[in-house]
């Protein structure tokens, strides 16, 4: 085989790895796979089309990802969750991205909240047209994503940008499987984005902390809700809203 054919060789392989990290991270963080549940090669090999290679890759990059685990003895499965790591996960989140947020208010330029008034107009047109097809839930997940992180652009802080970026990942697989379970007409989620982006974008700081902290409080304890109506996830041990409130306090 020639270098070119060795190098085009490899450049597909990769791109398989890509492609099967992408789908089953996609329905690990959506819940497809319950937790706990072992990640058989021969399984995932019928259910994605793909060869053995490029699939233990991928659970091998998850695994970096804190989404899947890897024992000798069982193999790969998907990472248990319980209601414990899911607060943490928001505690961690608010000491992170409410110093980004401030940071980004205090420096941020036009462009900034140009990107967010787009970002958040996209989420509104997106959350608008949902339906039951998956392309459209999709498409929802990549916009909210898309607003949070634009939220925080302005920080300068490549480093809080990178964290944020990776528990936003790991608390998704709690979030999304919850997402159109929870009663839609009890909370208005668009509405809490708007008042987030509002203060933001007016540079009211204090505001701004405040709405994101009580967003992602609400998500934790919807999540809360369903989980305790599942076998699912362990018991917390005094997290709830005091060990939010807490994180809120250290980060002011």
């Amino acid at each position: 085989m020639s270098v070119i054919q060795r190098s085009l060789a490899d450049n597909h392989e990769v791109s398989l790895a890509d492609r099967a990290y992408s789908v089953l991270r996609r329905d690990i963080l959506d819940g497809a796979f319950d937790p706990g549940q072992p990640l058989r090669l021969e399984a995932l090999k019928e259910r994605y089309g793909l060869s053995f290679s490029p699939i233990r890759e991928a659970l091998t990059r998850l695994s970096s990802d804190h989404l899947v685990v890897l024992s000798s003895l069982r193999g790969f499965r998907v990472a248990p969750v319980s209601l414990d790591e899911m607060w943490d996960l928001i505690s961690t989140r608010l000491l992170i991205e409410r110093e980004a947020l401030r940071r980004s208010i205090a420096k941020g330029d036009d462009f900034w909240e140009a990107a967010i008034l787009a970002a958040f107009h996209a989420l509104r047109r997106s959350s608008e047209r949902i339906s039951s097809d998956a392309a459209a839930h999709e498409e929802l997940e990549h916009r909210h994503a898309d607003f949070h992180t634009a939220l925080i652009a302005g920080c300068g802080s490549p480093s809080l940008l990178k964290i944020a970026a990776k528990l936003y990942m790991q608390s998704e697989r709690y979030r999304r499987p919850t997402l159109f379970r929870e009663n839609s007409s009890a909370r208005d989620v668009m509405g809490e984005h708007e008042v987030i982006m509002a203060a933001t974008i007016g540079r009211r700081s204090a505001e701004a902390l405040s709405a994101l902290t009580g967003h992602y409080e609400k998500t934790g304890h919807t999540i809360e809700a369903v989980l305790s109506k599942t076998a699912v996830a362990s018991k917390p041990h005094g997290r709830r809203r005091s060990k939010v409130a807490s994180a809120e306090s250290q980060a002011s």
